[in-house]
């Protein structure tokens, strides 16, 4: 997760953006916060991911094999 000094940075230049446009070093601060911010969600949503198991209604697991196929092999580790 982002710190919360960058998510205000990320939408304070959003908003300038919008508002009156970036300079050329804003603008690659924004990329490169945006990106990082971008790289931080892929991997907390892929842990999250990793980490489920699915029940059908019956309460039997029906966990695709390759998600199984992940958490058993972080078991081993």
């Amino acid at each position: 997760m982002l710190s919360k000094k960058k998510m205000n940075r990320i939408n304070e230049l959003a908003k300038k953006s919008k508002e009156s446009g970036l300079t050329d070093s804003e603008a690659k601060e924004q990329t490169k916060l945006r990106k990082e911010y971008l790289e931080t969600f892929r991997q907390s949503m892929k842990g999250t991911i990793e980490n489920t198991r699915i029940f059908d209604t019956d309460g039997n697991e029906v966990t695709p094999k390759k998600i199984k196929d992940i958490q058993n092999k972080r078991k081993m580790h």
